[in-house]
């Protein structure tokens, strides 16, 4: 067993799949709400919903802006949870609108702090809000979903329960922010391919290897 830091298992996984692509959308708009319309749902049920959006608006934040939560809710209704996932879209729109969607504006001024004020917003948990850091706020974050946690288990860390059982051991400071991102999707993408269904990690590249953290 060869022991292998968190960053040479990023390495490692680029260097065996290539750059991840991750998020996969054309706008910070998209990637906010693919992210909370993929909660408790698969990704296909979750690309209808968007699709609906997108017809209805173009993604176009004045236009995602201008929707009642009950138009918002009738667009979203193929994702599930359409009750708290409108909710959440509808306010977290309302919020970015109040500060003009300036993005990096938010993060400068959130700071730290910017992972509490996500999570003060009804529908939106730690998963979806170190997504929208990540992806739209542009702050370095580990998100530590299934895939994630499955994977680690895998490396030795022993069972990895919950979202915070394993957000609390990892450190991304020497992550730039490309690479946080790119290192979300190589889990994502390994995930699929070996830890989906039937446990396949014995057939992958990462078997012989051991993570410390």
């Amino acid at each position: 067993m060869q022991d292998i830091t968190l960053k040479e298992l990023y390495q490692r996984m680029q260097e065996v799949a290539g750059p991840s692509g991750w998020w996969p959308a054309d706008s910070k708009e998209e990637i906010l709400l693919g992210a909370i319309l993929v909660q408790n749902t698969n990704w296909q049920n979750a690309a209808r919903s968007l699709e609906n959006l997108k017809t209805a608006t173009g993604f176009h934040p004045e236009k995602l802006a201008a929707l009642s939560r009950t138009q918002i809710k009738e667009l979203i209704r193929p994702s599930r949870f359409y009750e708290n996932k409108s909710r959440a879209i509808y306010e977290l729109v309302q919020k970015l609108s109040d500060a003009g969607f300036d993005y990096q504006g938010i993060q400068q001024e959130k700071g730290e702090t910017l992972r509490v004020h996500l999570l003060a917003f009804h529908g939106i948990g730690p998963e979806t809000a170190d997504v929208l850091r990540l992806y739209v706020f542009d702050q370095v974050a580990f998100v530590a979903d299934s895939y994630a946690r499955r994977l680690f288990s895998q490396l030795g860390l022993g069972p990895l329960g919950t979202y915070a059982a394993l957000a609390k051991q990892v450190n991304l400071t020497d992550f730039s922010l490309e690479e946080a991102q790119d290192f979300h999707g190589q889990i994502d993408e390994f995930g699929k391919c070996y830890l989906q269904g039937k446990n396949r990690f014995e057939e992958s590249f990462l078997k012989d290897y051991r993570l410390l953290l």
